[in-house]
Protein backbone atom coordinates (compact mmCIF):
# COMPACT_ATOMS: atom_id res chain seq x y z
CA UNK A 1 0.00 0.00 0.00
CA UNK A 2 2.91 2.61 0.80
CA UNK A 3 4.53 1.47 -2.55
CA UNK A 4 1.65 2.48 -4.61
CA UNK A 5 0.98 5.97 -2.97
CA UNK A 6 4.56 6.70 -3.22
CA UNK A 7 4.01 5.68 -6.77
CA UNK A 8 0.96 7.70 -7.27
CA UNK A 9 2.63 10.48 -5.56
CA UNK A 10 5.87 10.59 -7.96
CA UNK A 11 3.35 9.94 -10.61
CA UNK A 12 1.65 13.04 -9.60
CA UNK A 13 4.79 14.91 -8.90
CA UNK A 14 5.84 14.67 -12.56
CA UNK A 15 3.07 15.75 -14.34
CA UNK A 16 3.35 18.87 -11.62
CA UNK A 17 6.60 19.29 -13.48
CA UNK A 18 6.05 18.44 -17.10
CA UNK A 19 3.04 21.23 -16.68
CA UNK A 20 5.57 23.59 -15.87
CA UNK A 21 8.05 22.89 -17.96
CA UNK A 22 4.95 23.03 -20.96
CA UNK A 23 4.30 26.62 -19.50
CA UNK A 24 7.97 27.38 -19.09
CA UNK A 25 8.29 26.54 -22.90
CA UNK A 26 5.26 28.51 -23.62
CA UNK A 27 6.58 31.79 -22.13
CA UNK A 28 10.21 30.93 -23.51
CA UNK A 29 8.24 30.98 -27.27
CA UNK A 30 6.43 34.29 -26.56
CA UNK A 31 9.78 35.81 -25.18
CA UNK A 32 11.58 34.36 -28.60
CA UNK A 33 8.90 35.94 -30.57
CA UNK A 34 8.69 39.89 -28.82
CA UNK A 35 12.34 39.46 -29.10
CA UNK A 36 12.36 39.03 -32.59
CA UNK A 37 9.85 41.50 -32.83
CA UNK A 38 11.79 44.06 -31.12
CA UNK A 39 14.90 43.20 -33.16
CA UNK A 40 12.71 44.11 -36.39
CA UNK A 41 11.71 47.17 -34.71
CA UNK A 42 15.28 48.42 -33.98
CA UNK A 43 16.38 47.37 -37.47
CA UNK A 44 13.54 49.56 -38.91
CA UNK A 45 14.29 52.47 -36.62
CA UNK A 46 17.82 52.21 -37.35
CA UNK A 47 16.59 52.80 -40.92
CA UNK A 48 15.05 55.54 -40.04
CA UNK A 49 17.20 57.37 -38.09
CA UNK A 50 20.04 56.91 -40.65
CA UNK A 51 17.96 57.90 -43.70
CA UNK A 52 17.06 61.58 -41.13
CA UNK A 53 20.52 61.55 -41.00
CA UNK A 54 21.83 61.72 -44.80
CA UNK A 55 18.75 63.94 -45.46
CA UNK A 56 20.01 66.11 -42.75
CA UNK A 57 23.36 65.81 -44.46
CA UNK A 58 22.31 67.03 -47.65
CA UNK A 59 20.31 70.05 -46.25
CA UNK A 60 23.13 70.89 -44.55
CA UNK A 61 25.77 71.16 -47.53
CA UNK A 62 22.66 72.58 -48.84
CA UNK A 63 22.54 75.43 -46.24
CA UNK A 64 26.01 75.60 -46.42
CA UNK A 65 26.12 76.22 -50.36
CA UNK A 66 23.40 78.94 -49.94
CA UNK A 67 25.04 81.02 -47.10
CA UNK A 68 27.79 81.26 -49.23
CA UNK A 69 26.16 82.33 -51.90
CA UNK A 70 24.76 84.73 -49.83
CA UNK A 71 27.60 86.36 -48.69
CA UNK A 72 29.49 86.55 -52.14
CA UNK A 73 25.67 88.03 -53.38
CA UNK A 74 26.28 90.81 -49.62
CA UNK A 75 29.71 91.48 -50.78
CA UNK A 76 28.91 91.99 -54.79
CA UNK A 77 26.55 94.72 -53.54
CA UNK A 78 28.83 96.50 -50.96
CA UNK A 79 31.57 96.12 -53.94
CA UNK A 80 30.47 100.46 -54.37
CA UNK A 81 31.11 101.20 -50.57
CA UNK A 82 33.98 101.83 -48.95
CA UNK A 83 34.62 102.07 -44.95
CA UNK A 84 36.64 105.04 -42.84
CA UNK A 85 37.76 104.05 -39.43
CA UNK A 86 38.72 106.58 -36.83
CA UNK A 87 37.07 109.36 -37.42
CA UNK A 88 36.02 110.69 -33.85
CA UNK A 89 32.10 110.94 -33.34
CA UNK A 90 30.39 114.36 -33.62
CA UNK A 91 33.05 115.09 -36.32
CA UNK A 92 30.54 116.03 -38.73
CA UNK A 93 28.90 118.46 -37.12
CA UNK A 94 29.90 121.22 -38.35
CA UNK A 95 29.15 120.11 -41.89
CA UNK A 96 26.37 120.62 -44.06
CA UNK A 97 25.39 116.83 -43.94
CA UNK A 98 27.76 113.62 -43.62
CA UNK A 99 28.09 113.27 -47.94
CA UNK A 100 30.04 116.95 -47.58
CA UNK A 101 31.79 115.92 -44.82
CA UNK A 102 33.10 113.10 -46.35
CA UNK A 103 34.14 114.74 -49.50
CA UNK A 104 35.97 117.34 -47.59
CA UNK A 105 37.75 114.92 -45.57
CA UNK A 106 38.75 113.07 -48.27
CA UNK A 107 40.13 115.77 -50.63
CA UNK A 108 41.86 116.70 -47.32
CA UNK A 109 43.77 113.79 -46.19
CA UNK A 110 44.62 112.25 -49.82
CA UNK A 111 45.69 115.61 -51.13
CA UNK A 112 43.16 115.16 -54.13
CA UNK A 113 43.24 118.04 -56.95
CA UNK A 114 40.85 120.34 -57.44
CA UNK A 115 40.27 118.26 -61.09
CA UNK A 116 37.92 116.13 -59.57
CA UNK A 117 35.99 118.20 -56.96
CA UNK A 118 32.79 115.78 -56.98
CA UNK A 119 33.78 112.02 -56.08
CA UNK A 120 30.22 110.98 -56.76
CA UNK A 121 29.58 110.19 -53.52
CA UNK A 122 26.15 108.78 -53.50
CA UNK A 123 25.13 108.57 -49.90
CA UNK A 124 26.96 108.06 -45.95
CA UNK A 125 26.39 107.46 -42.63
CA UNK A 126 28.10 106.05 -39.60
CA UNK A 127 27.16 102.53 -39.00
CA UNK A 128 24.35 101.91 -37.50
CA UNK A 129 24.42 101.15 -33.86
CA UNK A 130 24.22 103.24 -30.88
CA UNK A 131 26.56 106.21 -30.20
CA UNK A 132 29.89 104.63 -27.99
CA UNK A 133 30.61 105.58 -24.85
CA UNK A 134 33.50 107.79 -23.86
CA UNK A 135 36.50 106.15 -24.25
CA UNK A 136 35.00 103.64 -26.92
CA UNK A 137 36.20 103.38 -30.47
CA UNK A 138 34.17 105.90 -33.02
CA UNK A 139 31.54 104.32 -35.03
CA UNK A 140 32.65 103.42 -38.98
CA UNK A 141 31.42 105.72 -42.07
CA UNK A 142 30.11 104.03 -44.50
CA UNK A 143 30.51 105.37 -47.76
CA UNK A 144 28.63 104.71 -50.90
CA UNK A 145 29.93 105.67 -54.45
CA UNK A 146 28.45 106.26 -57.60
CA UNK A 147 31.73 104.94 -59.91
CA UNK A 148 33.65 101.86 -58.68
CA UNK A 149 36.61 103.00 -60.54
CA UNK A 150 36.66 106.16 -58.16
CA UNK A 151 36.00 104.33 -54.88
CA UNK A 152 38.86 101.88 -55.50
CA UNK A 153 41.19 104.91 -56.64
CA UNK A 154 40.75 106.44 -53.32
CA UNK A 155 41.16 102.90 -51.27
CA UNK A 156 44.96 102.51 -53.06
CA UNK A 157 45.17 105.87 -52.50
CA UNK A 158 45.10 105.22 -49.10
CA UNK A 159 46.59 101.91 -48.62
CA UNK A 160 49.78 103.88 -50.16
CA UNK A 161 49.92 106.18 -47.36
CA UNK A 162 48.94 103.46 -45.05
CA UNK A 163 46.25 105.53 -43.03
CA UNK A 164 46.92 109.09 -42.20
CA UNK A 165 46.28 111.48 -39.37
CA UNK A 166 43.19 113.51 -39.21
CA UNK A 167 43.35 115.64 -35.69
CA UNK A 168 45.71 113.31 -33.83
CA UNK A 169 43.43 110.40 -35.36
CA UNK A 170 44.76 107.62 -36.89
CA UNK A 171 42.15 107.01 -39.83
CA UNK A 172 42.71 104.00 -42.18
CA UNK A 173 39.82 103.17 -45.24
CA UNK A 174 39.16 99.72 -46.08
CA UNK A 175 36.17 97.60 -47.98
CA UNK A 176 32.64 97.67 -47.03
CA UNK A 177 32.80 93.45 -46.12
CA UNK A 178 29.64 91.82 -44.96
CA UNK A 179 29.69 90.82 -41.03
CA UNK A 180 30.28 87.36 -40.83
CA UNK A 181 33.35 88.14 -43.25
CA UNK A 182 34.77 90.68 -40.73
CA UNK A 183 34.37 88.62 -37.91
CA UNK A 184 37.07 86.37 -39.40
CA UNK A 185 39.27 88.59 -40.39
CA UNK A 186 39.82 89.96 -36.97
CA UNK A 187 40.37 86.26 -36.17
CA UNK A 188 44.23 87.42 -37.43
CA UNK A 189 44.56 90.11 -34.99
CA UNK A 190 47.07 88.71 -32.90
CA UNK A 191 48.89 87.17 -35.79
CA UNK A 192 49.16 90.69 -37.56
CA UNK A 193 50.26 92.14 -34.34
CA UNK A 194 52.95 90.06 -34.51
CA UNK A 195 53.92 90.91 -38.01
CA UNK A 196 54.13 94.24 -37.52
CA UNK A 197 56.15 93.58 -34.70
CA UNK A 198 58.72 91.89 -36.44
CA UNK A 199 58.35 94.30 -39.86
CA UNK A 200 56.88 91.48 -41.92
CA UNK A 201 54.92 92.14 -44.60
CA UNK A 202 51.42 90.41 -45.00
CA UNK A 203 48.08 90.81 -46.65
CA UNK A 204 44.98 89.85 -45.65
CA UNK A 205 43.31 87.88 -48.91
CA UNK A 206 39.32 87.94 -49.47
CA UNK A 207 37.58 86.37 -47.70
CA UNK A 208 39.41 85.60 -44.65
CA UNK A 209 42.74 84.74 -45.49
CA UNK A 210 46.69 85.86 -44.86
CA UNK A 211 49.67 86.11 -46.88
CA UNK A 212 52.73 86.38 -45.30
CA UNK A 213 56.06 87.32 -47.15
CA UNK A 214 58.72 84.92 -45.52
CA UNK A 215 62.40 85.07 -45.97
CA UNK A 216 61.92 82.05 -47.53
CA UNK A 217 59.01 82.89 -50.07
CA UNK A 218 55.22 83.75 -49.66
CA UNK A 219 53.08 81.48 -47.53
CA UNK A 220 49.13 81.37 -47.81
CA UNK A 221 47.43 80.51 -44.83
CA UNK A 222 43.32 79.55 -44.93
CA UNK A 223 42.57 79.64 -41.08
CA UNK A 224 44.17 81.74 -37.91
CA UNK A 225 44.73 78.51 -36.36
CA UNK A 226 47.44 77.41 -39.18
CA UNK A 227 49.20 80.98 -39.57
CA UNK A 228 49.35 80.48 -35.58
CA UNK A 229 51.10 77.17 -35.84
CA UNK A 230 53.27 78.10 -38.65
CA UNK A 231 54.51 80.66 -37.12
CA UNK A 232 55.57 79.59 -33.68
CA UNK A 233 57.32 76.80 -36.00
CA UNK A 234 59.59 79.40 -37.83
CA UNK A 235 60.40 81.11 -34.00
CA UNK A 236 58.29 83.63 -33.26
CA UNK A 237 55.96 84.34 -30.17
CA UNK A 238 52.93 84.22 -30.42
CA UNK A 239 50.81 84.94 -26.78
CA UNK A 240 47.61 84.09 -27.53
CA UNK A 241 47.36 80.99 -29.80
CA UNK A 242 44.03 81.50 -31.63
CA UNK A 243 41.43 78.53 -30.63
CA UNK A 244 40.51 75.80 -33.25
CA UNK A 245 37.18 76.43 -34.98
CA UNK A 246 34.18 74.28 -33.48
CA UNK A 247 33.38 71.53 -35.10
CA UNK A 248 30.38 72.04 -37.53
CA UNK A 249 26.90 70.53 -37.12
CA UNK A 250 27.97 68.29 -40.18
CA UNK A 251 30.92 66.83 -38.11
CA UNK A 252 29.12 66.28 -35.31
CA UNK A 253 26.26 64.01 -36.96
CA UNK A 254 28.99 62.21 -38.69
CA UNK A 255 30.91 61.66 -35.53
CA UNK A 256 27.23 60.39 -34.02
CA UNK A 257 26.11 58.30 -36.93
CA UNK A 258 26.36 54.39 -36.74
CA UNK A 259 26.97 51.60 -38.92
CA UNK A 260 23.94 49.39 -39.18
CA UNK A 261 24.44 45.77 -38.76
CA UNK A 262 22.32 42.30 -39.52
CA UNK A 263 21.96 41.30 -36.12
CA UNK A 264 20.57 38.17 -36.65
CA UNK A 265 23.00 35.92 -38.09
CA UNK A 266 22.88 34.02 -40.80
CA UNK A 267 22.86 30.40 -40.73
CA UNK A 268 26.28 29.81 -41.83
CA UNK A 269 27.66 32.22 -39.08
CA UNK A 270 25.30 31.52 -36.47
CA UNK A 271 26.91 29.33 -33.61
CA UNK A 272 25.13 25.97 -33.91
CA UNK A 273 24.73 25.77 -29.82
CA UNK A 274 22.49 28.22 -30.20
CA UNK A 275 19.76 26.73 -32.24
CA UNK A 276 19.41 23.95 -29.73
CA UNK A 277 15.48 23.62 -28.84
CA UNK A 278 14.73 24.96 -25.16
CA UNK A 279 13.21 21.15 -24.70
CA UNK A 280 16.87 20.02 -25.33
CA UNK A 281 18.52 22.35 -22.57
CA UNK A 282 15.89 21.76 -20.56
CA UNK A 283 16.86 17.82 -20.50
CA UNK A 284 19.58 18.26 -18.97
CA UNK A 285 17.66 19.59 -15.79
CA UNK A 286 15.44 16.30 -15.66
CA UNK A 287 15.57 13.57 -12.86
CA UNK A 288 15.51 10.24 -14.61
CA UNK A 289 14.26 7.31 -12.46
CA UNK A 290 14.87 3.56 -13.35
CA UNK A 291 13.09 2.27 -15.61
CA UNK A 292 11.54 5.89 -16.90
CA UNK A 293 11.42 6.34 -20.87
CA UNK A 294 12.49 9.40 -22.46
CA UNK A 295 9.79 11.79 -23.46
Amino acid sequence: MAEAEILQELKQFRQENRQQFDDLRSDLSGLHNRLGEAEDRIKKAEERIQASEEATLEMLKLHVRLDEKLTEMESHSRRDNLRIYGVAEESERDSVNMLSFVNKLLHEVLQLSEEMPDLQIQRAHRSLGPQPTAGAPPRSIVVRFLSFTVKEMLLHRAWKRKGFKWKDNHVNLDHDYPPSIIAKRKEYAEIRKVLKANNVKFQTLFPARLRVKHEDGPTTYNTPTEAAEDLVNRGYVITTMPAPPPASLTERIKQLSWTRVNRRATKATRDPTRDASYKEKLRTFRRTTPGATAD
